[in-house]
C-alpha cells in the first residue's frame, strides 16, 4: 500500500521531499564502527607496580577509542578480570582464561600469575582462534600473538654490578636471594643479579633463598631472615625481586636494627626510592617503566586486531636508580630518559634505553 495515496498533494510532496533528502544524508554517514572486545586478565591489585601497569594500559585504551570516535575507526571494550595473590590468584586466573575464552572475546591480554599454569587455557585459545598477547610474563605452552615485558635481565644485571661496585675486589659476599621462581621475569632478574658478579669478578655466597613477591610473602620473609641470620654481620646484601616482597622485608631488617645490610632490589616503587634518598638499606632499584609496559600491550593487541604485524617479542628497558642517578629518574610513567654514563665502576660503562627488539 502506497502512503502517499491517502495525503493531499501539498502533504505528499512535502514527504516525498524528506524521505529523498533523508536517503541521500543517511547514504553517506558510515554505519557504527565495530567495537573490539578485549579480554584483560590482571595479576595483583595488592602489588603497586602491577597497578601501575593497568593504568598505564588503560589509559592508551582511552587513547585508541578518543582517535577511534574522531576517525571512524574500530573501538575497544575492554573486559577486565583481576586474578588476585597467592596460589588462589593462579587458580582464578586459569578459571578467568577459560571464561574469556568461552564468552568469545576478539583479542585477550593477559599479564600471567604462572608460566606453566596458563598453557593449558593459552592452547584453549589458540583452537578458538583468539589471539593472545601476554605483558609483563611469559606462558611456557601455546603461542602468543605478541609478548611484551620490562628487560629483566637488564634489571638484575644493574642491580649486580652496582653492588659489585660497593665492594672491595677481594671481598666475598655473603647474599641472600627473595625470589619468586614461579614467573619468568623474577627468574630472569636473579639470572641477570648473578651474571653480574661474576662478570664483574665478585665471589658471593648464596646463604638461603626465600620466596616472597607481595607484601604479606615478604613480611614473612622478613622474620624468617632474621631468626636465620640473627648476628650483625652475617649478611652483607639481600637481593629482593621485587619491591612489592621487598618493600617489607626492607622494613622488617631495618626495625631489627640491620642496617649494615645492603638492598638491592627490582621495580621502582615510590617508597623504595624515598628508602634510597634517606639511605635505608636500599642501595638500588632498578624502576621499571610501568606505565609505558602497559601501554605497549595495548598497542600491540590493537594493531593485531586492526590487521598490523607488530614485533613478537619487545623489551622495555629499566633504569638504575641508586643515589647518584635519583635527579635522571622521571618515575613510573616515563618518559624513558636518555642514554647516561654510570657513574660507578661497571662493565658496561653507559646505561642504554632503548627498546629492545628480541623478535620480528
Amino acid at each position: 500500500m502506497n502512503p502517499l495515496k491517502f495525503m493531499n498533494t501539498k502533504t505528499a510532496l512535502q514527504t516525498t521531499f524528506f524521505l529523498i533528502t533523508l536517503f541521500f544524508y543517511t547514504a553517506d554517514i558510515p554505519a557504527a564502527a565495530k567495537v573490539y572486545r578485549v579480554g584483560v586478565l590482571y595479576w595483583s591489585s595488592n602489588i603497586p607496580g602491577q597497578v601501575a601497569m593497568r593504568k598505564g594500559l588503560e589509559k592508551e585504551a582511552a587513547s585508541i577509542n578518543r582517535k577511534a570516535s574522531a576517525s571512524g575507526n574500530p573501538g575497544i571494550k575492554l573486559i577486565p578480570r583481576v586474578a588476585g595473590d597467592g596460589p588462589s590468584g593462579i587458580e582464578n586466573q586459569i578459571r578467568q582464561m577459560n571464561e574469556i575464552i568461552k564468552s568469545g572475546v576478539d583479542i585477550i591480554i593477559v599479564q600471567p600469575t604462572d608460566n606453566a599454569a596458563l598453557a593449558e587455557p593459552l592452547r584453549a585459545a589458540n583452537r578458538a582462534g583468539i589471539p593472545v598477547v601476554a605483558y609483563d610474563q611469559y606462558i611456557s605452552g601455546g603461542t602468543l600473538a605478541a609478548y611484551r615485558t620490562s628487560d629483566n635481565y637488564q634489571a638484575g644485571y644493574l642491580d649486580g654490578e652496582y653492588i659489585a661496585s660497593r665492594f672491595p675486589e677481594r671481598k666475598k659476599i655473603s647474599l641472600i636471594l627473595v625470589e619468586y621462581p614461579h614467573v619468568s621475569s623474577t627468574v630472569e632478574r636473579v639470572n641477570g643479579f648473578l651474571d653480574a658478579l661474576k662478570e664483574n669478578g665478585r665471589e658471593f655466597l648464596v646463604l638461603r633463598s626465600y620466596t616472597a613477591v607481595e607484601p604479606v610473602s615478604g613480611k614473612k620473609a622478613a622474620a624468617e631472615i632474621l631468626r636465620d641470620y640473627p648476628a650483625k654481620g652475617s649478611i652483607d646484601v639481600v637481593f629482593t625481586v621485587n619491591d612489592g616482597g621487598g618493600l617489607p622485608v626492607v622494613k622488617g631488617l631495618a626495625a631489627a636494627g640491620r642496617r649494615e645490610i645492603m638492598i638491592a632490589t627490582i621495580d621502582g616503587d615510590p617508597e623504595s626510592i624515598a628508602n634510597i634518598k634517606a639511605g635505608r638499606l636500599t642501595v638500588i632499584d632498578s624502576a621499571q617503566f610501568c606505565g609505558p609496559l602497559g601501554a605497549e600491550a595495548m598497542k600491540a593487541a590493537y594493531e593485531i586486531l586492526t590487521g598490523g604485524k607488530p614485533p613478537h617479542h619487545s623489551l622495555v628497558p629499566v633504569f638504575p636508580v641508586t643515589r647518584e642517578t635519583m635527579k635522571l629518574y622521571p618515575g613510573w610513567n616515563g618518559p624513558v630518559p636518555k642514554n647516561f654514563k654510570k657513574l660507578w665502576k661497571a662493565k658496561n660503562a653507559e646505561w642504554n634505553g632503548s627498546m629492545r627488539i628480541i623478535k620480528e
